[in-house]
């Protein structure tokens, strides 16, 4: 527990020195994938109060007494219903404090709440992006468990092809209920979203979801899907086709194929993330389907399946060393079909290191 213990300390330790860089005495944690980043605690309900000086409290109410004393060995946790206002509550005298909170998560309601907690001289102000600009830079566990964990997507998702489960006759549903299962069945906890099953003309439908269509011969299918386990999450996407391909589905195939190759070898430290995105685009534009590519290049992954960085027309920044990032291009014609080619990199000091490895050349069942 040792290891744990200084993993999460570390990272409130850097936490505390944005707070000292921006007047802020305080923060108090209230999104539970932060508790969860910056104490290890997994449960329902919770937070965390962090101050500068890295002292910390932490709260949950009477459900996790023993889960979060197993958890969190090093904050002695409050047991609490109002997990936030406990929290406000212990600065009582010790003012004045400037603490911030979580401006992208708490809502206007729990906002009221937490200043009529607050005692008369705490003030509360809004904070934005601070922990998740720590969170971009993941750590050598966190990029272990998100290799691990996407493997075992990955041999779920090839046993499944192996198993014939992706074949004429099949609804989506079906397909996407034997992804889910196998995933389950080899670990995961659950799927870190709804997996997409989008067969036909439903291939042109980027979040199409899987429904009752059946599939027929002809078919380009995109399957989506990701596995959820400890906290974090993978992601990759996968077009198959059913029987013979038609020469519209070998053209626009080999389009996204190499917009996705090229977006793949432009993921490297020091990129902008905005000229990552533009070399799968140029691909697909020059290939006369620009207008069709109707969604961003990419995202990061870990303890949400979509986080920072994002690779974008408009995005801001650069790519840096343990960073992750998902490419996925696509191309989606309505009434003819779509294809999209999603893998999830680890940006390495060289070339990103792929974790969804599956073979991405045309395959027909």
């Amino acid at each position: 527990m040792a290891l744990a213990d200084t993993r999460f300390s570390d990272r409130r330790r850097k936490l505390a020195a944005q707070l000292a860089g921006q007047r802020i005495d305080a923060i108090l944690v209230t999104d539970l994938i932060h508790v969860r980043y910056l104490s290890n605690f997994s449960g329902s309900n919770g937070a965390l109060l962090l101050r500068k000086d890295l002292s910390a409290a932490i709260a949950t109410d009477g459900r996790y007494t023993t889960q979060i004393k197993q958890e969190v060995p090093d904050i002695t946790p409050i047991i609490e219903r109002g997990v936030g206002t406990a929290l406000l509550k212990t600065l009582e005298g010790q003012g004045p404090l400037r603490v911030g909170f979580e401006a992208d998560t708490v809502s206007v309601n729990q906002h009221a709440a937490l200043e009529k907690a607050c005692p008369e001289d705490v003030t509360l102000v809004p904070i934005s992006g601070v922990i998740e600009e720590i969170r971009l830079y993941k750590d050598p566990l966190e990029l272990e468990r998100l290799d691990s964990l996407a493997q075992l997507a990955t041999d779920a998702f090839e046993a499944m092809l192996a198993a014939g489960e992706v074949r004429a006759g099949r609804t989506e549903r079906q397909i996407a209920v034997d992804l889910e299962y196998r995933m389950r069945a080899a670990g995961a906890e659950r799927t870190s979203f709804d997996t997409i099953v989008a067969s036909g003309p439903n291939s042109a439908l980027p979040h199409h979801g899987a429904d009752d269509r059946v599939l027929e011969d002809g078919d380009l299918v995109t399957i989506d899907f990701g596995a959820h386990l400890r906290g974090f999450n993978s992601d990759m996407t996968r077009t198959v086709v059913i029987g013979e391909p038609d020469e519209f589905a070998r053209e626009i195939y080999d389009v996204v194929k190499r917009a996705q190759e090229a977006g793949v070898a432009a993921a490297t430290p020091g990129t902008a993330l905005a000229d990552v995105d533009k070399a799968c685009r140029d691909v697909i534009e020059e290939a006369g389907y620009g207008e069709y590519f109707v969604h961003s290049t990419g995202h990061g992954v870990g303890l949400l399946v979509h986080e920072a960085p994002a690779a974008a027309r408009n995005a801001k920044g650069t790519l840096a060393a343990g960073m992750t990032l998902t490419i996925e291009p696509g191309v989606y014609v309505p009434g003819k079909g779509g294809v999209r080619i999603e893998d999830t990199l680890i940006i390495t000091d060289g070339a990103p290191t792929i974790i969804t490895r599956s073979p991405k050349e045309l395959r027909s069942f």
